[in-house]
């Protein structure tokens, strides 16, 4: 259940619709200034008499635009209904400065965010001034009225008509001299003629600072261009009031801020006479709001500008005139992570501290203008690593703290924030890919290769759903006889702007994003799919079906039993396919990581080593792997190209051979692209291989089209 919304003096703010809450704050105003008005009215009577008014002061509230004048009009009619006790017009402002936002304001008391509205309160204390005026003003109007009815009267009356007078004024004089805000009168050419208690108090309490001086002695260099112009046509009777924000210095040097209306007062004939000026002092008000502003700002740990102010710096540097230049150093921290999971983010925002300059987590950022831009980024950038180098004592430790920065130089006018700081963090990351602690400039055509992987990277799970992927088939070849022995599955990505895209340019980012298990697992379903069609079409003959099986797929729990269920919903033999996993994945596997492969293995799935020879593993660990193919990575055939052939990668192939062989091992070689080559290689004993001298990978149905008389290699 809701509690109900709390005044400030701990009473329970009214619930329902607007029309509710417009009475009861009626009620409130009634209690409140009732016992001093001088009235035939009922106390019901006489609250009734407040509803319009403060309808009308809610309709002024939600004004747009906003007009103060109601404020003048109801202090005009708490005149009109004798309400003219100073105690009456101090309890009005009392009761709208503390109830007419919370009763009446949008959603009332209980709408979330409408309590301390900043608008709606500026709007209350203007209000509050308008009541003040029109109070002030009726008030006048009504003693100039006696002093007329008293002129008039028989001599006989002339000392009734005179006490009046005097009351009247004392009346007027115990409002000016009670109200809560400041009041100042003075005369058209801008002498100051009286003032209340309040006012004297905001410029510091000293009467004689104040009293007597002319007004156009307290400009200030912070005035906005209209005020003294609004001010000119005031006095010239061409305007009846404004308002306006305006600071003034007090007499011991410190700024006051006030939310000042000035009205101009007529006479009886509609003459102007004098100017009234109502203050608010909201100098704690502008305090609060810089130093919200300041917050919202600055990093809370560095106390230096944030992201916010650097947009904006970062916008007013990028919109300069013609001819103007920018530079913007974008920097990471290497390796700062390792910090935060060593000795903890404490530690790490306590590096920060040293660092400085945050612009969020660990990255910092540099801005330069003018015209030789590139000059001073290259000079700000060396003397951050510089800075950067020197090692920094945290708890006793000495960090090394090293950075990669990104810098974009250029000039104004031509690229959005957005732009130039997406090209940054680019270029930040190229620099942290070339080994950190350096720094590059931006390059367009870098930037455009890294917006396409992030395209790409963004497109793969719709291009796998719209079928954009394809597979194309290379056959792997008997060396002894040169018959087709089976075919790798290469995918392919039929991309609808950058066209067809080989698996180099997109199996990486299916691995960082974890596309790679479901693409993988389509590809697994294709490749067996069309093996089995394979057997159809030609009568049964098998040919086997290798297919690669990423770092990613082999960590996936589901990949024995999506392996099996593909090929029993396919009816392929085990044995028809082979699994390819890169040495380099393999490197320190323990038995967990292995145990998969061995499953697969024992169900007569043939597991091929690829790329090996390229991971530096140690050759007795063939042992203890679930392989029965070895796949010579490419780089030992580049060695034969040439006759007489690379004797040292003729060595290694040899002894590669005569150890697979004598763990029973098959061995299948790549790349290979010349007749040559293949006399080398078969001559070494190797079973199968695959290149362009045999076929390049394309459309299923060419495999058993291919003609091989070419490629079996014969003595010379």
């Amino acid at each position: 259940m809701r509690l109900p919304a709390q005044t400030a003096g701990g009473t329970t703010a009214p619930q329902g619709g607007l029309e509710d809450r417009i009475g009861r704050f009626a009620t409130i105003w009634g209690r409140a200034i009732f016992p001093v008005t001088a009235t035939s009215l009922t106390r019901a009577e006489f609250e009734q008499h407040l509803v319009p008014l403060t309808r009308a002061l809610v309709d002024a509230l939600y004004a747009r635009p906003f007009d103060a004048a109601a404020g003048q009009r109801v202090g005009s009619e708490l005149v009109a209904v004798h309400c003219t006790d100073p105690e009456a017009l101090a309890g009005t402002l009392g009761v709208v400065e503390s109830y007419l936002v919370l009763y009446c304001g949008p959603g009332g008391p209980d709408a979330e965010g409408a309590l301390g509205t900043e608008e709606y309160r500026s709007r209350c204390a203007r209000l509050q001034h308008g009541i003040a005026a029109g109070f002030a003003r009726a008030l006048r109007e009504r003693t100039l009225k006696e002093q007329e009815a008293i002129a008039r009267s028989a001599l006989t009356a002339r000392i009734d008509a005179q006490q009046a007078l005097h009351a009247s004024e004392a009346r007027f004089r115990a409002v000016f001299e009670g109200a809560a805000i400041g009041i100042g009168i003075a005369d058209l050419e801008g002498n100051v003629l009286e003032i209340n208690d309040a006012l004297l108090q905001m410029f510091g309490g000293m009467d004689g600072h104040v009293r007597g001086r002319n007004v156009s002695e307290w400009s200030h260099p912070e005035d906005t261009p209209h005020v003294w112009r609004m001010y000119g046509e005031l006095v010239r009777g061409e305007r009846e009031s404004y308002r306006v924000e305006k600071p003034y210095y007090r007499h011991d040097g410190t700024v006051l801020w006030t939310n000042l209306t000035v009205s101009l007062l007529r006479d009886a004939e509609g003459v102007p006479q004098y100017q009234l000026a109502l203050m608010e002092d909201t100098t704690e008000r502008r305090l609060l709001n810089l130093r919200l502003r300041y917050e919202a700002t600055h990093d809370a740990l560095t106390g230096l500008p944030n992201r916010t102010l650097f947009f904006e710096r970062l916008e007013k540097a990028l919109s300069g005139s013609g001819g103007t230049r920018f530079g913007l150093c974008y920097l990471d921290l290497d390796g700062f992570k390792a910090v935060n999971d060593s000795l903890g983010h404490s530690a790490g925002d306590r590096l920060l501290v040293e660092v400085a300059a945050r612009l969020g987590g660990d990255e910092f950022v540099a801005l330069t203008t003018g015209p030789d831009t590139e000059e001073k980024a290259t000079e700000l950038a060396v003397r951050v690593l510089s800075a950067l180098s020197v090692p920094i004592r945290l708890d006793g430790r000495e960090l090394t703290v090293r950075g990669s920065i990104g810098i974009v130089e250029g000039p104004a006018r031509e690229r959005t924030a957005a732009e130039v700081l997406r090209s940054a963090d680019i270029t930040m990351y190229r620099a942290k890919a070339a080994g950190g602690n350096r720094f590059e400039f931006a390059d367009a055509e870098a930037d455009a290769r890294a917006i396409t992987r992030h395209g790409l990277t963004n497109a793969l799970p719709a291009a796998l759903e719209r079928g954009e992927f394809f597979i194309e088939y290379q056959p792997l070849v008997h060396m002894h006889d040169g018959s087709v022995h089976g075919a790798e599955a290469l995918v392919r990505w039929s991309h609808p702007q950058h066209g067809v895209l080989g698996p180099d340019r997109f199996i990486p980012l299916a691995e960082r994003t974890g596309l790679i298990v479901p693409l993988g697992r389509w590809v697994l379903e294709e490749s067996v799919r069309q093996a089995r069609n394979w057997q159809h079409q030609h009568g049964g003959s098998t040919l086997r079906i290798n297919v690669n099986l990423s770092p990613t797929q082999l960590h996936h729990p589901g990949l024995v039993a999506d392996t099996v269920r593909v090929l029993e919903s396919s009816g392929l033999a085990p044995g028809t396919l082979c699994l390819e996993v890169t040495e380099s994945a393999l490197i320190g596997a323990d038995d967990e990581l292995l145990e998969p492969l061995r499953r697969l293995a024992a169900l007569g799935v043939d597991i091929a080593l690829d790329d090996f020879g390229t991971g530096y593993s140690n050759l007795a660990n063939l042992r203890r792997l679930p392989v029965s193919v070895l796949k010579l990575d490419r780089s030992f055939t580049k060695g034969m190209q040439q006759q007489p052939a690379n004797p040292v990668d003729v060595k290694i192939v040899e002894g590669i051979v005569a150890l697979a062989h004598s763990l029973e091992l098959a061995v299948t070689v790549e790349g290979v692209e010349t007749g040559a080559q293949a006399a080398q290689l078969r001559a070494l004993g190797c079973d199968t291989a695959q290149g362009w001298y045999y076929a390049r990978p394309g459309a299923p149905d060419r495999i058993h089209a291919l003609s091989l008389s070419d490629a079996v290699p014969t003595a010379s």
